[in-house]
């Protein structure tokens, strides 16, 4: 029974960080960290992402431009740039290690420690993943925010908002550090194999009487008793 409950658990904690780990990837690639509300011409609508800048028009145009250079973005951006790519490593290689370590995978059948280092590793992977996720998007949007409020800034200059790319990363971070949380607590509850009772494995001594294999022992010489 806890055999059972383990393996519904190592799949649901793999299925959710897969969610996890694609939602983050659309995170990264999509322009839609910031978004731009220009008084002067409602028509337009600015969004920033981590490569890129799009000018999203009322007719459906959508017209990019990527950053001239990687050095000339806000420090911010820079690093959340790092963090994004390193999340979606890390999440990768922790789904694949998960994914080994599986109770229901044939690989590595019979070894169940390194089943469970494989599980445990993959988890610590997800986890990682998942705070790297979390980090830059919540610097992103404390900057933003900042930027915002700022009362040195004049009213009539536009100011950026949060985009529908970040509330999607938040749910990404936190989907992958919950699963990476229940792998790890999944190889702790991996099944272990139970030991046989004594009577059962041949070559076990028995009963006085009887043989290893349980079978009732006919001795080679019965002395006559008369």
């Amino acid at each position: 029974m806890a055999g059972g409950c383990s393996a519904r658990l190592q799949l649901g904690s793999v299925f959710l960080a897969l969610f996890g780990w694609v939602s983050s990837c659309v995170t990264t690639a999509v322009p839609l960290w910031k978004n731009l509300n220009l008084d002067l011409n409602e028509l337009e609508i600015w969004t920033m992402g981590l490569w890129q800048v799009c000018i999203m028009q009322e007719e459906g145009a959508t017209e990019c431009k990527a950053h001239d250079s990687f050095l000339a973005l806000p420090l911010d951006l820079r690093l959340s740039r790092v963090l994004m790519c390193l999340s979606n490593g890390l999440g990768l290689l922790g789904l694949l290690l998960a994914t080994l370590g599986l109770d229901c995978w044939k690989t590595c059948e019979g070894k169940t420690g390194t089943k469970r280092q494989l599980l445990l590793a993959g988890g610590v992977a997800v986890g990682t993943a998942g705070i790297a996720t979390l980090a830059p998007v919540s610097w992103v949007a404390y900057t933003t925010v900042l930027e915002f409020w700022d009362e040195a800034v004049p009213d009539i200059v536009p100011r950026w908002e949060f985009g529908e790319a970040m509330f999607l990363g938040w749910v990404a971070g936190f989907f992958l550090a919950a699963a990476g949380l229940l792998l790890i607590c999944s190889s702790c509850l991996s099944r272990t194999a139970t030991p046989e009772p004594p009577g059962a494995r041949p070559g076990t001594p028995g009963p006085v009487g009887t043989s290893p294999w349980g079978h009732q022992a006919h001795p080679k010489h019965a002395d006559l008793v008369i």
